[in-house]
């Protein structure tokens, strides 16, 4: 709060915005003290990307009033909001993909400012802040985590006044989290405002002074996250105990395979509830192989792969760790097929050189995956549901003499939704009118009820509540059960202890041996992610265990 006679930084009074079918947000009131680090928590759909617009003038509110430093205004625009001293690091970037970090932040910037000097500013607050960016590198060429370095540096530049930051540590590693800590509390000393939404309650307690929670589009609880635990705050996001994501008997063994089971019915967490899958059969031998994996990146700025050694075999998850930008986008286009290797046995997927194969070839051999980027490479954001469920799933019998079964495509669509509590109007719902964790849940619903013998999941919780995020981890842990081989890329360590058997790091395009969790911590695996693992470690066997 601010000290007495010190009006707010910004204040909210009442704000409701509706759409057709949709209350977004319904008489909320939000105030944000200067030199506060305020949280603002509530889960996928409850109603904050839309408040975040209207504080930063991209969206108006249908009725309510915004105080700036306790005079009401009008934010006309982003630009407005920005001559305010408003700035904001979105959780789906705005970045030009075809022009250079240093060209994207001139754009957000005021007047003209030469750009080799403009490059050399973003190299001190980059090397300041511990975000390692090179301001001449194109966007396109950049995983997920570097772009989201790119937003903050970009937003630092403006010297904002209030910054807003919505899920800014979603793919950063625990090192880059705990230097981003230390500039916001530098900036909040300095008397810059903050307004804080992530999902991670543990970094909520951590950082922030006070919270606003929001379920269903309006205010539920208003409290000081340090006196609260990650239960009781999750509590009030989402009005139920948090829920955690179930193992099987560790008897059973990290390979053999439960036979058929209903996905999501670990421990109740809602899943596609009557799905029984079996993807258990057949091929007996290691469902993903990468043999020597060596592959030069055609990105000036890319990651070289380097003799990449990996088995994943039916019925486990196996977990690739490592910093952004260590060669993670280049294996994954490698496993995927949107980069075909020169070695087709390099890459064999059920025992078949998939090297050379394309992706829909090798999605025939049973082969889903879940890319990082949701809006850009999961989905087409201005198609409907059915319709981005038919790009992967088409062979799934919504495909007849060459033409598209409607009836059956809606169906689909209408099974994810149900099944993995996607919040959508229904299957004709555009992608891009989801918040980007009921996308991320249609998607992660899309390839599982595909059945797929091998899943590959990139990032597969960024972004998502607490209450998804465990959803989404239970299905993997489901599937693996069912029998399937499961590889996940993600830079949530966390996250990799708590669905993998096995996990392994990627540092440099080179790959660790993987280690079995009960062997490894997450101190081991922080140390490994800086490419030192000891010389003198068994290489992956035949078996990969």
């Amino acid at each position: 709060m601010a000290p007495p006679g010190v009006p707010a930084r910004l204040s909210l009074r009442g704000i409701r915005k509706l759409y057709p079918g949709v209350v977004a947000n319904d008489g909320i009131d939000l105030d944000v003290g200067p030199g506060e680090i305020h949280a603002l928590l509530g889960e996928n759909g409850a109603g904050k990307s839309t408040l975040v617009k209207i504080a930063c003038g991209v969206t108006q509110p249908s009725d309510g009033q915004i105080l700036w430093e306790g005079r009401p205004v009008v934010l006309r625009d982003p630009a407005h909001a920005r001559s305010l001293g408003i700035g904001v690091v979105f959780q789906h970037f705005a970045l030009f993909e075809s022009l250079t970090v240093v060209e994207n932040a001139a754009l957000a910037l005021p007047g003209r400012m030469r750009l080799d000097a403009l490059a050399r500013r973003i190299e001190e607050l980059s090397a300041r802040y511990g975000l390692p960016v090179d301001p001449r590198r194109l966007v396109h060429s950049m995983s997920v985590g570097e772009r989201q370095r790119v937003e903050i540096i970009r937003c630092l530049l403006q010297a904002p006044r209030l910054l807003i930051m919505d899920e800014p540590t979603s793919v950063l590693t625990p090192q880059a989290v705990r230097s981003l800590f230390a500039t916001l509390r530098q900036l909040a000393a300095e008397g810059c405002s903050i307004l804080y939404i992530s999902h991670k309650l543990d970094e909520i307690r951590e950082l922030c002074e006070v919270a606003t929670v929001l379920r269903g589009g309006r205010v539920s609880g208003r409290c000081r996250p340090a006196d609260e635990s990650a239960a009781s705050l999750a509590q009030m996001m989402i009005g139920a105990q948090l829920p955690v994501p179930r193992h099987r008997d560790p008897a059973a063994g990290s390979s053999g395979a439960t036979g058929p089971m209903t996905v999501g019915s670990g421990g109740g967490i809602a899943g596609p509830v009557g799905e029984s899958l079996d993807v258990s059969r057949g091929f007996e031998g290691p469902r993903l192989r990468l043999d020597r994996l060596s592959q030069r990146s055609d990105d000036p700025f890319g990651v070289d792969l380097d003799g990449i050694d990996l088995e994943v075999h039916a019925g486990e998850i196996v977990g690739i760790a490592g910093i952004s930008g260590n060669g993670q986008q280049e294996l994954l286009r490698a496993i995927s097929g949107e980069a075909p290797v020169v070695d087709p046995r390099a890459v064999q997927i059920l025992g078949v050189p998939a090297g050379r194969l394309s992706a829909g070839r090798r999605r025939e051999l049973g082969m889903g995956f879940v890319p990082e980027d949701r809006l850009g490479r999961g989905a087409v954001p201005a198609m409907s549901l059915a319709h981005n469920g038919l790009l992967t799933a088409h062979r799934q019998g919504m495909v007849r003499a060459g033409l598209i079964d409607a009836a059956a495509m809606r169906s689909f669509a209408a099974r994810c939704i149900a099944g993995f509590r996607v919040k959508a109007t229904g299957p004709q719902a555009p992608a891009s009118s989801l918040s980007g964790g009921n996308l991320q849940k249609f998607i992660v619903a899309r390839e599982i009820l595909q059945q797929p013998r091998l899943l590959v999941a990139s990032q597969p919780t960024w972004g998502v509540d607490v209450g998804a995020a465990a959803q989404i981890r239970q299905a993997l842990i489901d599937l693996r059960d069912a029998g399937a081989a499961v590889l996940v890329v993600s830079e949530e360590i966390d996250e990799l202890f708590e669905i993998c058997d096995r996990i392994a790091v990627i540092a440099g395009g080179r790959l660790s041996p993987t280690r079995a969790l009960h062997e490894t911590g997450i101190e081991e695996i922080g140390v490994w992610m800086s490419g030192r693992w000891p010389a003198n470690l068994r290489s992956e066997g035949a078996d990969g265990r």
